[in-house]
């Protein structure tokens, strides 16, 4: 019963994190437009970038907690880590200011988050 409830709480992080990784990759998007029609734009959309990499954080350390002590799958840990490098790459291309690869990337990551999120989802036990 306790393996069950440990199981339950850290498949709702992991869906959790998966939930905040998605909509701060779509705020990014917002704020992307922002950057062309507000002065505020590229404040916004650098702040953002770096929420989105926490989230991004969050949803690894979620999928190894899922992991571990579940006895699940190690397979979300390693698409969580997959997203990680994605949005390390996607960081270095903003700053070097790459838009015809930071885009298209941001659009990419954000389908491949909604695809995580749209996974089914097995219980653990």
């Amino acid at each position: 019963m306790a393996i069950q409830a440990t199981a339950q709480r850290t498949f709702s992080f992991l869906r959790i994190a998966i939930i905040l990784q998605t909509l701060t990759i779509f705020l990014q998007a917002v704020s992307a437009g922002l950057l062309l029609t507000a002065s505020y734009g590229e404040t916004l959309h650098s702040a953002g970038a770096r929420v989105m990499y926490g989230a991004s954080l969050l949803y690894l350390l979620a999928a190894v907690l899922a992991w571990k002590p579940g006895g699940g799958s190690p397979r979300p840990v390693w698409h969580a880590a997959g997203f990680l490098v994605l949005a390390s790459v996607q960081v270095v291309l903003g700053i070097a200011h790459v838009p015809a690869a930071h885009l298209p990337l941001g659009v990419l990551m954000f389908g491949l988050s909604v695809l995580a999120l749209a996974r089914p989802r097995r219980s653990h036990v």
